[in-house]
């Protein structure tokens, strides 16, 4: 005779497994995550204090009050949580330029001002941030080896040729040299931004400002007389 499967017994015993996952409240990947944040975090404090040169995958862990166990969980290398720092930080600094430029449109000065105001504010309110995109980031070579900096480079070089063709539709230039165009001012703001930085702010947000504003107007007013004419 066949005696049925005690189907009780066996939820209870799949219950109990899935408690066993649990660990405060939390699964396995959850607690991975939550490690992987802790880190970064711990990255940001050292990397954008200390300096990514003077800071060990020890520091790290030591700032996250985790073993470098969990640091090799998440990351093969002290380099790849540097790049995931420096990607989020890029993403916070572009984001903060677009807000303030599209709350400023249609008019080209006040969108100019607006998103080189956000720009430098997000720096010198966070230099941790600062220091991370304007210094280390472009001596730190895995970032160069895997083309990191060019391409957010070129994220910024799109962001600034969309802003010129909205503050002027009607110019009359081929897209490749509008691109040209915003890589050169691109280059200029970061420039600037990388001295400001490593001089540790010692200029005011007003001359800054003024500094990066010059070229953006000029070129501004040069779109302008084009298109009248």
């Amino acid at each position: 005779m066949t005696v049925p499967e005690p189907a009780q017994s066996t939820r209870s015993t799949s219950k109990k497994k899935s408690n066993e996952r649990q660990f405060k409240g939390l699964s396995l990947s959850e607690r991975k995550y939550a490690r992987r944040e802790k880190l970064i975090e711990a990255g940001i404090e050292t990397y954008g204090t200390q300096g990514f040169f003077s800071v060990t995958v020890k520091d790290v862990c030591n700032e996250a009050k985790l073993t470098e166990r969990y640091f090799y969980e998440s990351f093969k290398k002290s380099e790849d949580l540097f790049q995931t720092i420096f990607l989020k930080q890029i993403e916070i600094l572009q984001n903060n330029v677009m807000q303030a430029v599209m709350q400023h449109t249609p008019s080209p000065e006040k969108m100019i001002k607006a998103g080189l105001t956000a720009l430098l504010h997000t720096l010198k309110d966070d230099p941790r941030l600062a220091r991370i995109i304007y210094i280390d980031a472009m001596l730190v070579q895995e970032l160069h080896n895997q083309a990191t900096i060019h391409e957010t480079m070129m994220r910024f070089d799109r962001m600034i040729q969309a802003f010129v063709m909205l503050a002027s539709p009607h110019i009359r230039y081929s897209e490749q040299e509008l691109s040209l165009v915003a890589s050169g001012l691109n280059g200029y703001v970061t420039q600037i931004a990388i001295r400001w930085v490593m001089g540790g702010f010692k200029e005011s947000i007003e001359d800054v400002l003024s500094a990066c504003e010059i070229v953006f107007l000029s070129l501004v007013e040069k779109f302008s007389n084009r298109e009248a004419n």
